[in-house]
């Protein structure tokens, strides 16, 4: 081999060897106690970062103090002492994300709960990220139709918008949420359910119902258990949303249910006492009102420029008596696109779903419907409004004037007409049919009690004779599409009545 050619290699492996200091930033534990680690000399450390301690434990750097920082631990503080090492893991808190995380339980790690395997990791998604840009942003105006009645046609909601359900306990606002995602079958909408706070019980028993109504194998459940860190609490809708911006990217619509808020500003304000932030009003950090906005403003619906996909929101938040005037769900109600509040009282007196219509509201109104859903459900709202005011009125006497017997009456079957049971989603076509029925003296003859006997033939009736009307009914809305749904509603009524052996009032 020639001099030149040795000098050639040897020139070749030099430039080859790799001269750069891998370096790892070591600092010690001062105190350790409630989850909370006090860690000294990490004085490059970032805010969000992620922590390894000599035992495996992992927590994220939420204080950064002049002398030392403070580490919320996402496990047990059992084996670290004082003196032991602690690791800058040089990335900011992300999680793994795959397609493979649909019809998955994890944890806000993304750290499997349901025994099925590892989850294939595509790419590490950021638990924090700054929402879209207006500029980036497309109006809401494609439904999100939720399969139940009171708010398809009341409070519709919209892909890309953030409603609030709020509510008592025990007043059925997890049920909403969960048909939600039941109706989204078919409907090209990948759902997360992100369960905080709740009873590990609690959330297996909606996972098996989902799983029954066939919804898992597009719902990615994120569970931080009552039992859980405070830590895995306050990440998990984080994490959740996180998991949204992944097929978000990939121009898919996402609906996010955030169940509940409540307890996740309970979980924050514990971690923030411990950290020895000030208190504030009810003993919340001065920045619980950021907690929340920097999560809801990462719902949207991003224009064709960006993917097209789009964000939904359903924020949960649990209210003491009624008293929506309290500190985090007055927060949350600034933050939103409008609110369903469920009634303890509506509940009690078996009006199913509990939704006050008086005080629900979308601010994105009749863009989130269809056309024929707008057109059928307009004089509603104002009926049941009428309705409520003379309801409290007419209580106090008996003799009633014939226009006022027929409001209460008209309200009376308005009320019966929207009660529905969980898990029995009615499709937007025949919910329209059935409004347009009540609002045009279709139900004038049948007698209150016997609404739902008459809904749920109609029901059957469209889907045996009438089944090509409700393709229309969904598409388009002309007089033409008026006047098959007339006709339609008197040959059921013909027949309803005739089995019944009902007499027709004089109307």
């Amino acid at each position: 081999m020639k001099i030149e050619d040795i000098i050639e290699k040897i020139n070749y492996e030099i430039e080859q060897i790799d001269d750069s200091l891998d370096v790892e930033e070591y600092g010690i534990v001062r105190s350790v106690g409630d989850g909370i680690v006090r860690v000294s000399g990490l004085s490059s450390c970032f805010a969000s970062e992620m922590i390894e301690f000599e035992n495996g434990a992992v927590g994220v750097a939420l204080n950064l103090e002049e002398d030392f920082i403070g580490v919320v631990l996402f496990g047990s503080d059992e084996g670290i002492r004082e003196g032991d090492r602690a690791k800058r893991m040089k990335k900011v808190l992300s999680i793994p994300v795959s397609d493979e995380v649909m019809g998955r339980v994890i944890d806000p790690l993304a750290r499997p709960l349901d025994g099925k395997g590892e989850i294939a990791r595509e790419k590490d998604q950021l638990i924090e990220r700054v929402a879209p840009g207006v500029m980036m942003r497309e109006p809401v105006s494609v439904p999100l139709q939720t399969g139940i009645k009171v708010i398809d046609a009341l409070v519709p909601i919209g892909r890309g918008q953030r409603e609030l359900i709020i509510g008592d306990r025990q007043t059925g606002k997890t049920a909403i949420a969960i048909d939600t995602i039941i109706n989204q079958k078919g409907q090209g909408v990948k759902c997360i359910y992100v369960a905080i706070g709740q009873k590990q019980s609690k959330v297996m028993r909606v996972v098996k119902k989902l799983e029954e109504a066939g919804a898992m194998e597009y719902t990615t459940v994120v569970l931080a258990g009552a039992s859980d860190a405070a830590a895995l609490q306050y990440i998990a809708p984080y994490a959740g949303v996180a998991i949204g911006e992944y097929f978000l990217d990939n121009g898919e619509d996402v609906l996010v249910v955030y169940d509940d808020l409540s307890k996740h500003a309970a979980a924050y304000r514990e971690i923030s006492l411990l950290l020895r932030r000030p208190p504030g009003r009810e003993a919340y950090p001065g920045d619980v009102f950021y907690l929340h906005s920097r999560l809801l403003e990462r719902a949207c619906r991003l224009n064709e420029e960006h993917g097209g996909g789009s964000i939904t929101a359903l924020p949960i938040i649990e209210t003491q008596g009624g008293d929506v005037s309290a500190y985090i769900p007055t927060n949350v109600i600034s933050i939103t696109d409008g609110q369903i509040f469920l009634e303890a009282g509506l509940f009690n007196k078996g009006i199913r779903p509990a939704i006050s219509v008086g005080l629900s509201v979308s601010r994105v109104g009749g863009a989130a419907q269809i056309k024929s859903m707008k057109k059928a459900a307009g004089p509603m709202k104002l009926a049941l409004a009428q309705y409520r005011e003379l309801e409290s009125f007419a209580q106090f006497g008996s003799d009633l004037d014939e226009q006022t017997r027929k409001l209460l009456e008209h309200g009376e079957k308005s009320i019966e007409l929207l009660k529905q049971n969980q898990y029995e989603l009615i499709p937007v076509a025949k919910q329209v049919v059935a409004i347009y029925a009540l609002n045009n003296g279709f139900l004038e003859s049948v007698p209150t009690e016997r609404i739902r006997e008459w809904e749920r033939g109609l029901y059957t009736f469209l889907d045996e004779v009438k089944s090509d009307l409700l393709v229309r009914v969904e598409k388009e809305w002309n007089d033409e599409v008026k006047k098959e749904i007339e006709e339609a509603l008197k040959e059921y009524n013909h027949q309803f009545f005739s089995e019944h052996q009902l007499e027709k009032s004089e109307a």
